[in-house]
């Protein structure tokens, strides 16, 4: 079992999608299920919406999952868990207050050392504990070996005991802490192999330590990517809004920091092609104009009718007249505002509106032509306005701009439009 972990708290960034999609295509390529667990136990941060906004998103990137689980509705288990790890011993009650941990970081940070909890509730004696009316937290005791982990990405990852440290693993308001939610979900969901951002590596050993320590022996593999240090800039929605298509993100994601042997595919070739073991080990940044370039190429390998959908029709010569654009522009937006004027009112410069009107009147009353050039030699006859200075007043009759792709192509695709372009 794999799953993707996001949190409801924002918008779903870059670097949130790219683990999604990989999870999914190592899921597919182990036949093992894949799940979405949407980490909402903190209440204060969890933004409303955002989680259907999440699988939203999912279902646009055609990432099919089995399960979604709202890590909220597991509160009871990590409770459950926490008291059997008190009862054996291997957590314990913790009345140190915020100001006193406080002063002991600053201690530490004055003595140029890292700061680890001095284990001073560890070995309360219980009458002292049953009797305390102060608030506490309960924290797991300290492993007592390193904690090795094996990284498909990163190699061998070794923490030693003082690094792992007692940490909290429930809060003063008895609910779970991130790491302690996270160590027993992924055991209650049997997850075999964890793909995630390298950020959170600091925190495997501590979700591995909570595993052992409830006697939890299945192995759990692990694989940190590579962080995308400006995945914060993009959002995947403001990506979707500016006109890059789902297909293409998802195809930049699969190939940055990554070696794959073509440059273009789709999520089935991306099934096939991907290799876990060949992403980087180095940090990467996300190159917008690499994907304009990888989304100018998906355009071009859309069908004629789909193309034209993305410019506010269905109808393949309209996508034809597109693609006659998509060699000056990167995304759907932006050919959609090439598209557009074609069917707005004309905005005519001053010394070229009686000319305009020549030409509109001219086709208004002209038969229909097939050919492009039985059409224009029919305006020249009938305006007498030399082939020379046709071009302009022509370009802006047809597609509201003085110039364009050639005028027989985008004529061969207007043709059939005229009578609603011409007015």
């Amino acid at each position: 079992m794999l799953r993707f972990a996001p949190s409801p708290t924002g918008d779903m960034h870059i670097g949130d999608l790219r683990i999604a999609i990989l999870n999914y295509i190592v899921a597919h390529q182990c036949g093992e299920d894949f799940i979405v667990r949407i980490e909402d136990t903190d209440k204060e941060c969890n933004i409303e919406g955002k989680d259907q906004e999440i699988l939203d998103i999912l279902a646009l990137f055609e990432i099919e999952y089995s399960q979604v689980i709202y890590q909220s509705q597991n509160i009871r288990f990590h409770a459950a868990m926490a008291l059997q790890l008190l009862h054996e011993k291997k957590a314990f009650s913790c009345f140190c207050s915020d100001g006193w941990l406080d002063n002991k970081r600053h201690e530490a940070k004055e003595a140029n050392k890292a700061y680890h909890y001095d284990d001073a509730c560890r070995n309360l004696p219980a009458e002292l504990v049953i009797d305390n009316t102060n608030p506490f937290t309960i924290r797991i005791t300290r492993p007592d070996e390193a904690i090795v982990i094996h990284d498909k990405i990163k190699g061998e990852l070794t923490s030693d005991p003082d690094t792992v440290d007692s940490f909290i693993i429930m809060n003063q308001d008895k609910t779970p802490t991130y790491n302690f939610s996270c160590g027993v979900d992924d055991m209650l969901s049997d997850i075999s192999l964890v793909i995630r951002d390298e950020k959170h590596i600091n925190n495997t050993p501590k979700q591995e330590h909570i595993r052992r320590s409830l006697a939890y022996n299945k192995t759990i593999e692990f694989a940190h990517l590579p962080h995308i240090s400006n995945d914060n800039e993009f959002s995947v929605k403001s990506l979707l809004e500016d006109g890059y298509l789902p297909e293409a993100i998802l195809n930049y994601l699969v190939l940055i920091g990554n070696e794959m042997p073509k440059e273009i595919f789709t999520m089935k070739e991306a099934i096939e092609l991907f290799d876990l073991s060949k992403v980087s080990k180095d940090p990467t940044l996300f190159d917008i104009n690499r994907l304009k370039d990888i989304n100018k190429k998906h355009l071009k390998n859309l069908d004629l009718k789909e193309l034209s959908r993305y410019v506010g029709f269905a109808d393949e010569e309209i996508g034809s007249l597109a693609s006659l654009y998509l060699d000056e522009v990167s995304t759907t937006k932006d050919l959609k505002l090439k598209i557009a004027p074609i069917f707005s009112e004309r905005v005519i410069p001053k010394e070229l509106k009686e000319q305009v009107q020549i030409v509109s009147e001219c086709i208004k009353n002209a038969p229909y032509f097939e050919e492009y050039n039985d059409f224009k030699d029919y305006i020249i006859k009938e305006t007498q306005i030399t082939e020379e200075n046709l071009s302009k007043p022509l370009y802006l009759v047809l597609v509201n701009t003085e110039s364009g792709p050639a005028l027989s192509e985008i004529y061969k695709y207007l043709k059939n439009y005229l009578g609603e372009i011409v007015k």
